[in-house]
Order: structure tokens, then C-alpha cells, then sequence
């Protein structure tokens, strides 16, 4: 008789357990890492730097004063670096925004005197205007497929060249009349280019102007679906027209708000000088960008913050006064500039490294 033997089933014991594994997708970042992921720290950090130097360097900064007409450098500079810091977070930069400052002055000043109006009528023809050359310049990127660079460069050197020419056909000089007599000025001077009391201290209007359009782009940017489709058309515009964003509507827009920049502190500086000189502006463009840039904004677009250009814009208006409040030759303004733009790229390139490492 065979006998069958019938098999019992294995017993098998559970693994101790041990660490848990983690990939490169699920690994926490420290706190750290995470904090200087944020495109606004390292300007921030050095802001506080060159904060402090100046203290120490320049005793005279210390006093409330010196501080107002730094914060006041400081907002004439970010007033315009928010927009152009929106415009290469989506992947543009605009050439033409030093001189369409002076083309929105030029606009209210002359267009309010020769034909003897109220101010205000030349302050909102100046916006369309403003708004109007923002349009053209990305309605002519959208449609020919133009770099940025190639299209604000020629936008630059049409503007230059019309301050100028207008100007001497309109005046006889190269300078605008004074319209500080005619109606409306005073309001006008009140909203663009007045002061207030702070302790003892006159602070500038278009401090707390800077600050509140800091406030609303970091809104735009971090809460609105506008905010979101300026991260998407600067990341990759195929990709974000694939999902059903506007790209066209979008950059068109971008540098509309570049020009609403420009009219801005093109009305500040009418109004706070009574007259404009057609030839200025030139170079500004590149101050305004390089704020943006060491505010964290990339050129490649995609990558930035509104906060960042903030304190991009203190840092050169503390340079800016701090040189001359340390008696230092101000030929020497340009090379700090210098100095800070590359060593905000460079920092800024080994933070997104060190943040992104797996």
C-alpha cells in the first residue's frame, strides 16, 4: 500500500523592519533647502549685507533722512522693475522701457501746454499711449515670432528718436515747457509726485505707491489664474497653449503692464520737475532689468517673484546714496551695479542647484 504524503504549505516569516526607503521623488528637503528655493532670499540676504556695509561705511545713512532719499531711489527704480520682472517671469524683457518713461512725460507736458488743457487730459492721453506701445510690442512678438530683444530693441530706438525730433519740432529745444501753472497740476503733483510727514521726515509718494504695487503683483502672481499663466508662458508657451492658456493674451498684456509702469514714473517725474528733458531715459532699461534679475527673475522665464525685485531695487538705491553718503568717488556706482548683477546670477544659479538636487 502506497501512502500519500500531502505537502504543507510553507511558513514564511515577515522581514524585520527597517528603514524606509525613499527615492529622490519622495525625500524631504530640509527647511533650508526649501527656503532657498524661494527666488527672494538670496536678494534678500543680500540686501540685509549691503544694508549693513553702508551703516558701518557711511555713519550718515543712519539718519532718517538719508533713509527716506533711499527708499525714495529705491521706488522710482521698483515701480518699473515689478513690471519687467512680470514680463521675464514670462519669458520677455522689454528694451524699450527707459525711453517709454520719457515718452509718456513728454506726452502729458506737451500735449497739456501747447494746446493750453487741464493736465489730466494730457496725464490720461500719456496712459493710452504708454499702454498703446506696451500693445504694439507684444503684438508684434506674438505675431512674428520676433525675439523680445530684437522687437523692444527697434521699439528703443523709434521712441529715442521721436523724443527727440517731437520735441525740437514742438518747443524749439530739447527740453519741455514748464506746466507748473496750469489747471489740474496740483492734483496731479499730489497723486504722483507729493510728500508726507513721518516722524520729522518727508517721505516720497511713490514709496508707498512701490509698495502697494509690490503687494498687488505678489497677489497677481501667487493667488490669481493670470499668475498662473505667466508661469506656464514662461516655462514653455507650447505646453501652456496646449493646456488651453492664452499665451497670446498673456504676453500682450505683460508688456501692456510694462507700459502702465513706464507712464507711471513717467508722471512722477513730470510732476516732481515741472519739465522734461526729451534725451533721458537712456540706459534705464538696463537698471530696471538688472533689478529684476537680481531680484531672482531669470531670463529664461518661468522663475520669479515679485518680492525679489523689491529688494533687487533697495540694493541699488542703497549703492546709489550710500556711495555719495560715504564720500566715494560715484564714478564707482556703476561697477558695484556690475559686481551685484553677477554675483546675484551666480548665487541665484547655485541655490535653484542646491534646492533641485536629489
Amino acid at each position: 500500500m502506497s501512502m500519500t504524503r500531502q505537502a504543507e504549505p510553507a511558513v514564511t516569516t515577515p522581514p524585520a523592519p527597517g528603514p524606509k526607503e525613499t527615492d529622490g521623488r519622495t525625500r524631504q528637503r530640509s527647511v533650508a533647502l526649501r527656503l532657498l528655493a524661494r527666488p527672494e532670499v538670496g536678494v534678500f540676504l543680500g540686501a540685509v549685507a549691503v544694508f549693513v556695509f553702508f551703516l558701518i561705511a557711511a555713519p550718515s545713512v543712519r539718519e532718517g533722512g538719508s533713509m527716506a532719499t533711499v527708499l525714495y531711489q529705491s521706488s522710482t527704480i521698483g515701480i518699473m522693475a515689478l513690471p519687467v520682472a512680470l514680463l521675464m517671469i514670462g519669458g520677455e524683457f522689454d528694451l524699450s522701457a527707459g525711453v517709454a518713461v520719457v515718452t509718456s512725460a513728454l506726452t502729458a507736458s506737451m500735449l497739456s501746454y501747447q494746446l493750453t488743457m487741464n493736465v489730466w487730459m494730457g496725464v490720461i492721453v500719456a496712459l493710452v499711449v504708454s499702454l498703446a506701445v506696451g500693445a504694439f510690442n507684444g503684438w508684434v512678438l506674438v505675431k512674428t515670432g520676433l525675439p523680445s530683444f530684437l522687437v523692444t530693441l527697434g521699439t528703443f530706438l523709434i521712441l529715442q528718436g521721436v523724443n527727440l525730433a517731437v520735441t525740437k519740432l514742438v518747443t524749439g529745444n530739447v527740453a519741455t515747457d514748464d506746466i507748473s501753472d496750469m489747471d489740474g497740476f496740483d492734483q496731479a503733483k499730489a497723486l504722483f509726485a507729493s510728500s508726507f510727514d513721518v516722524g520729522g521726515v518727508q517721505v516720497k509718494i511713490t514709496v508707498v505707491w512701490w509698495l502697494a504695487f509690490a503687494a498687488l503683483a505678489t497677489w497677481v502672481l501667487l493667488r490669481t489664474k493670470y499668475g498662473n499663466w505667466i508661469f506656464a508662458v514662461g516655462g514653455s508657451k507650447e505646453s501652456a497653449r496646449a493646456v488651453g492658456v492664452p499665451v497670446t493674451f498673456t504676453k500682450i498684456t505683460l508688456f501692456m503692464l510694462v507700459g502702465f509702469g513706464a507712464w507711471f514714473v513717467g508722471m512722477h517725474q513730470l510732476f516732481s520737475f515741472n519739465t522734461v528733458q526729451s534725451g533721458e531715459g537712456v540706459g534705464q532699461e538696463l537698471i530696471y532689468i538688472a533689478a529684476a534679475v537680481i531680484g531672482g527673475c531669470l531670463l529664461t522665464g518661468g522663475y520669479g517673484s515679485a518680492v525679489g525685485p523689491v529688494f533687487g531695487a533697495f540694493m541699488f538705491g542703497m549703492v546709489n546714496q550710500g556711495i555719495v553718503y560715504a564720500g566715494w568717488n560715484p564714478d564707482w556706482f556703476k561697477a558695484f551695479l556690475g559686481v551685484m548683477l553677477l554675483g546675484a546670477v551666480l548665487i541665484n544659479l547655485y541655490v535653484r542647484r542646491a534646492a533641485t538636487r536629489r
